[in-house]
């Protein structure tokens, strides 16, 4: 049987990137990691782990795996990020009435903020 241990993240700056996740998911360091890897876990022990690989590979402008953030109040999630560092991608392949917003973290990873507001 096989489950998913971790989705890994190919960063410019490992430090940098730890900085953002933790900030972004509360997420800390599972172990200490070092310039080139770190592991980020949930800080409540629940969750997806999500580690940090050094990678010199230019980012996508679409990206075949990314992460969807899940938001009960996506606008003031969206500014949360931000504000910590991530920016608003002008994403081409918007549907007519999306529920999902494209961000990119300061490595330039692409990911989505989904509204899963009530309602």
């Amino acid at each position: 049987m096989l489950t998913i241990g971790t989705i890994v993240l190919g960063v410019n700056h490992v430090a940098r990137a730890t900085e953002f996740w933790h900030a972004a998911l509360g997420y800390v360091p599972r172990e200490p990691g070092d310039e080139t890897w770190v592991t980020l876990v949930s800080a409540s022990g629940s969750g997806a782990q999500l580690s940090l690989m050094l990678s010199e590979t230019p980012t996508q402008d679409h990206p075949r795996i990314h992460l969807d953030l899940y938001a009960d109040d996506q606008a003031a999630e969206v500014e949360r990020l931000v504000s910590l560092g991530a920016r608003h991608v002008d994403w081409d392949l918007y549907p007519e009435d999306p529920d999902f917003i494209v961000l990119e973290d300061p490595d330039g990873n692409r990911f989505c903020v989904i509204d899963k507001s009530p309602g």
